[in-house]
């Protein structure tokens, strides 16, 4: 535990447990109440923190399959930390990263990786042949369906990559992974869903496909936080991947109209006060801009709480490498703020701000402030 809030330097990445724990339990019960016995298995390529995905683990209890990462050296800090059901979603490919793969395959029975290629295929199987794996090396196969990123074409040309698959002794096939991560941020709402019907409909089709031909694929993954409610509702889908719904940001606030909790903010301080901006010391070294500009949210008061002063009506926009500049809305006023002051700014996209800092600090009112490292920042290997 370290001090309370106000003892805390700035600019701070600040998450409310409350809130955590409120859009954590608001997913997972959408999730029972809509769909037919779907796990979430949410996607810590965001949070990046171990104490984090044990926090969804122990959450979630049976409805909960594991956890997703994005790359091997963020499951490794994550197999450190005791947690082993891990699914990687992005191909892993290439001699550095086939070597730390298998190790951590020896380790762990459940890890799973994806592959979209014959190519990727025979390098996941010369790797299981020069570490003498003790298991098959669990595969699932990803299918594109609308992003145009990775992923093999649904319907046959997946069939047959499965196919050959499941030909390699050194290899298990358990599924099929399609994301549909383009329209997760997609408004309105009813054009999302339309348009994630449409690509469950691919994946649903070569699910059946595969099932067709002899292949029975016991896991079905896709779906994000935008989208995960109308994935989980489509046939044979057995888990979905969301993973922003717990911090949140402006981008998803926005397209999900508030359904989630704003529980992620960047703390920072007022450098000084002019007469038309305010200036803070959280500028692009602080916050990222891939998806726009952090919004201006509270000020925090003397006790340290978000009772302070509601800043709203204020834009942020970066004024260099370590500044933040706030101007005011339509109405041309300035709140009464001094140097000195501090406020909560919501990132525009919590994975890529999240990434910035090594530290984010749990907070709850009446608690004391738990600082929790974030032990995978820089993992893109």
């Amino acid at each position: 535990m370290t001090n309370a809030l106000d003892c805390l330097d700035t600019p701070s990445l600040l998450l409310d447990r409350q809130k955590l724990k409120a859009n954590t339990r608001k997913l997972l019960h959408l999730l029972r109440e809509k769909s037919d016995g779907v796990k979430l298995r949410p996607h810590c390529k965001g949070v990046k923190a171990p104490a984090l995905a044990r926090l969804f683990l122990a959450e979630g209890g049976e409805t909960i399959e594991g956890i997703c990462v994005a790359k091997t050296s963020e499951a490794e800090v994550m197999v450190a930390a005791g947690i082993t059901d891990i699914l990687i979603t992005t191909e892993v490919i290439g001699k550095n990263k086939t070597d730390r793969l298998m190790k951590l395959a020896a380790l762990c029975p459940d890890l799973k990786v994806v592959a979209d290629s014959r190519a990727l295929v025979e390098n996941l199987v010369s790797a299981c042949k020069e570490a003498m794996l003790p298991q098959p090396l669990k595969v699932l196969v990803e299918i594109n369906v609308g992003q145009n990123r990775t992923g093999v074409e649904p319907g046959e040309e997946a069939l047959q990559l499965a196919q050959f698959i499941s030909q390699m002794p050194e290899l298990k096939l358990v599924g099929l992974q399609g994301y549909e991560g383009h329209l997760q941020h997609l408004c309105p709402a009813s054009e999302r869903e339309r348009l994630c019907r449409e690509a469950m409909e691919k994946l649903t089709a070569t699910t059946k496909l595969m099932r067709d031909h002899g292949l029975a694929p016991e896991i079905v993954t896709t779906g994000g936080t935008g989208t995960f409610l109308t994935c989980a509702a489509a046939e044979g889908v057995t888990e979905v991947q969301p993973g922003s719904f717990a911090l949140m940001d402006t981008a998803y606030t926005d397209a999900l109209a508030g359904a989630y909790e704003n529980a992620l903010t960047v703390m920072t301080t007022v450098l000084g006060v002019y007469r038309d901006r305010i200036v803070v010391d959280a500028g692009l070294k602080s916050l990222s801009t891939d998806m726009g500009f952090a919004r201006p949210f509270k000020q925090l008061s003397a006790q340290g709480s978000e009772d302070g002063l509601p800043l709203a009506h204020l834009t942020y926009t970066p004024g260099g490498d370590e500044h933040g500049i706030l101007k005011a809305g339509q109405d041309g006023t300035l709140p009464d703020l001094k140097p000195g002051d501090r406020l909560l700014l919501i990132p525009s996209h919590c994975d890529t701000t999240l990434n910035l800092y090594d530290t984010l600090y749990l907070s709850e009112p009446g608690q004391e402030v738990e600082a929790v490292p974030i032990l995978a920042r820089g993992k893109v290997q």
